[in-house]
């Protein structure tokens, strides 16, 4: 079998940042996939499966509610390894045309009080994993990265 594009990626040289994963054609439109990469692979620890579960109640939620956004929308969750998040876009996108969209989502999880949408028996088949206070910390850290990315945390190392 051939080796897929995500494990091609030298995981040892790549830091947290936002880079395009790839770019498909599904008829007529392209659709770009994020790799929102919040640890340095194999360097840091991991993100614990229950934030990791409410950032993406959060972000999904924050996504799908933004007008210039929402209908381009076509999947955001995260990663088996626990290192970050894909988002997947109709449109043909490079990092920094999305950096302020994946900011503010990122400062409204670091921000984010109450309950968690969606995290209910009859909304979620996991509900009780969730711990929103570690989703707040994950959105401040990437938020904060965001605001001060540059060229070489947009764009994969080679």
């Amino acid at each position: 079998m051939e080796k897929i594009t995500s494990f091609t990626i030298d995981h040892i040289k790549l830091q947290p940042g936002l880079y395009v994963s790839r770019k498909d054609q599904v008829g007529a439109e392209t659709v770009t996939t994020f790799d929102l990469r919040l640890t340095s692979p194999n360097d840091e620890p991991v993100m614990n499966t229950a934030e990791v579960h409410t950032i993406e109640h959060l972000a999904a939620t924050y996504l799908r509610n933004q007008p210039q956004w929402k209908d381009r929308v076509l999947y955001f969750g995260p990663m088996g390894c626990r290192t970050g998040f894909y988002l997947l876009l109709v449109g043909d996108y490079s990092s920094k045309d999305v950096v302020p969209l994946v900011r503010d989502c990122f400062a409204f999880i670091r921000d984010y009080r109450g309950e968690v949408p969606g995290a209910s028996a009859r909304d979620c088949g996991n509900y009780l994993d969730m711990n929103l206070p570690m989703a707040n910390y994950w959105g401040g850290k990437y938020a904060a990265l965001l605001e001060q990315i540059d060229r070489s945390q947009l764009v994969y190392p080679e």
